[in-house]
């Protein structure tokens, strides 16, 4: 059974089913869905969990023995895997087929990918798992619908916002739910239940967490690798996630090399940050990072963007803090090396 995300909570107030694909680029979108079906699972006796993460290597045989590890009075067990390719191969395919086919009562299997496309949503594991339980396919928010998905957001926790300070969010945030969600949450906090104006959102994005990622951004682009790396720092440990992190840092590194690429063909630098609709007050700022730089560095740096945002989001190895740290002093230093 396929359905859409606003259908899940209606479905599991009448049934649970043996099985879930869960499918997004979305992670925020994604853990959500999977905290609710993993609620509803504890509400029917599922009291443990276990994950895998089918990385390049992963040895299929480990999911096979996870059903077959069952003892008489075994509780009952959620078995989630992780896909970050959404591509299990050959081997894979046939191991999940296989473990859904054998599927029990005591257990309840899970597997979370990233968007499917329609190729892959006519494999044989995906219709295998869409016929014995639900495929959950999880679109994005886009930029048109972020203000109503904001607005709702935010009536939710009990704030009543007026439509300037949901499109002042909306734009801050640029279409990332993961950064939307923590505004959202950062207001509540600082204003509790009630009105929130244009002012008072305002107002607390001057207040807001002492280390943010905008804050990063700029100490990078400035040249201040010191600082760029406390605030690194102190993101990390106020517990922001990763992912809002590679977020702000890809949006300024693409910025960044369509500038260099105008500066290539002989086009105005000044006339080019105008069109990039780069706020004069970082102008200066942008156009010392753009002259640090070779032209080959900002994509070289981009390109590790895409790196840290995939381990960010579990869907390759690597620590995405390091990453992002690596990135941040490159991004700092230009071509100038590192103490």
């Amino acid at each position: 059974m396929k359905l859409h995300a606003n259908q899940l909570s209606s479905h599991l107030q009448n049934t649970l089913a043996p099985c879930y694909l869960v499918s997004s680029d979305e992670p925020l979108l994604v853990n959500e869905a999977l905290d609710e079906i993993r609620a509803a699972a504890r509400d029917k006796g599922f009291s443990s969990r276990e994950s895998q993460v089918a990385m390049t290597g992963f040895n299929w045989l480990q999911l096979a023995a996870t059903g077959a590890n069952l003892s008489l009075f075994a509780d009952q067990r959620i078995i989630e895997l992780r896909l970050p390719t959404g591509k299990p191969g050959r081997d894979g395919s046939a191991a999940i087929c296989d473990f859904v086919e054998r599927l029990v009562p005591e257990l309840l299997f899970i597997v979370i990918t990233p968007k499917l496309d329609r190729s892959n949503s006519n494999a044989k594991w995906v219709k295998t798992l869409t016929s014995a339980g639900v495929f959950l396919p999880i679109w994005p928010v886009g930029l048109r619908e972020l203000p109503g998905w904001i607005d709702d957001r935010m009536r939710r926790v009990g704030l009543k916002p007026d439509r300037d300070a949901v499109n002042m969010i909306a734009d801050r945030v640029e279409g990332n739910l993961l950064a939307a969600d923590q505004e959202i949450q950062k207001l509540r906090l600082i204003l509790g239940e009630g009105a929130v104006t244009v002012e008072d959102v305002s107002s607390a994005v001057a207040s807001s967490r002492r280390f943010d990622v905008y804050k990063l951004v700029d100490s990078a682009l400035a040249g201040d690798a010191k600082r760029a790396m406390k605030i690194l720092n102190g993101l990390r440990g106020e517990g922001v996630e990763p992912v809002i992190v590679m977020w702000a840092l890809t949006r300024e590194l693409r910025s960044l090399a369509r500038l260099a690429d105008s500066v290539r063909q002989n086009i105005d630098l000044g006339t080019a940050m105008q069109k990039e609709r780069v706020w004069s007050n970082r102008q200066a700022m942008v156009r010392a990072c753009i002259g640090r730089h070779q032209h080959t560095d900002l994509y070289r740096l981009l390109k590790a963007t895409g790196r840290a945002d995939a381990a960010a989001k579990g869907q390759a190895a690597g620590d995405p803090w390091q990453l992002g740290a690596d990135i941040v002093l490159g991004l700092s230093l230009g071509g100038r090396r590192a103490a």
